[in-house]
């Protein structure tokens, strides 16, 4: 099981630097709307693009998709994993609990 973030860790992170944010959405929904510096990659598309997206296996790794009942972030996060990343944890609140605190987005 993936290791959990609150948003409150995660936005320092973010705002630190210290984070690889992944949009587990993919598609239209991180063009319109992806946390800051977020990189789209959706479940069907980590083994093809993992080792480009994210070179560094050791790297702090956030992936995070609408909110708790959406499983997206889980399986991209789970995948990651086994490809060997070893410093993935989940937002699992989503970027619904981001928006409703009043936080940033950008969109592509």
């Amino acid at each position: 099981m993936t290791a959990l973030i609150s948003r409150n860790d995660l936005k320092a992170a973010i705002d630190a630097g210290t984070v690889t944010v992944v949009d587990a959405l993919g598609g239209e929904y991180y063009a319109r709307q992806h946390l800051p510096g977020a990189v789209s990659l959706a479940p069907g598309e980590v083994d093809q693009l993992a080792p480009t997206v994210l070179p560094d296996t050791g790297a702090a790794i956030v992936t995070y998709c609408s909110n708790p009942a959406c499983s997206n972030s889980g399986q991209v996060a789970d995948r990651l994993t086994a490809l060997g990343y070893t410093n993935v944890r989940k937002y699992r609140e989503g970027i619904e609990d981001w928006t409703q605190a009043g936080l940033p987005t950008e969109s592509a």
